[in-house]
């Protein structure tokens, strides 16, 4: 069953993690780990500064508004404590809509992304989204093994700045 993407519901819970679409609230902890180089050294465009942060959480919250998908800040539910982020966003290049995450180091080997990136994955497909996909560097084996894991495919490359980028796919069809 389709649904419409501004119908759907904007927040995601998991077994373990909270999914809330961006707010003024998140931007403390949005500027953590956009600066952190551990986090976004490795990301298109690389870190950015707080007022950088700034501008992107209110193009997200823009882009909820207008295409009824984005970006989540992803929070355990236990705690409440912050991990990162996961979402659906439009790629500059016109290769279509992506799947993204960017969590703390501090995260790996505990499912957090897979299971931030399931819940993303499905939330798409289920609203009506039949091709999604995903973009990796080449030697970001982590985030390959979450992208294999969750179901999507390799279906392509491209080269950024000298870099080898590995294109991953998730098509269902339309209505289902």
């Amino acid at each position: 069953m389709t649904t419409n993407l501004h119908s759907a519901p904007r927040t995601l819970r998991t077994a373990r993690l909270s999914l809330l679409p961006p707010g003024p609230e998140h931007l403390p902890d949005l500027i953590r780990l956009k600066e952190d180089e551990r986090v976004f050294g490795p990301m298109l465009h690389g870190t950015r500064t707080p007022d950088r942060t700034r501008q992107e959480l209110e193009d997200d919250i823009e882009f909820w508004l207008v295409r009824g998908y984005g970006t989540w800040s992803v929070f355990e539910q236990g705690t409440g404590e912050f991990l990162g982020i996961c979402g659906l966003m439009e790629r500059p290049d016109g290769r279509g809509v992506a799947l993204r995450f960017a969590l703390w180091p501090e995260c790996r080997g505990k499912g957090y992304a897979r299971e931030a990136a399931t819940a993303t994955l499905e939330f798409g497909h289920r609203a009506g989204l039949p091709r999604i996909i995903a973009v990796a560097r080449e030697s970001n084996h982590a985030s390959r093994g979450v992208l294999t894991d969750i179901g999507m495919r390799a279906c392509g490359d491209f080269r950024h700045q000298g870099r080898r980028m590995l294109v991953f796919e998730s098509v269902r069809p339309t209505g289902s």
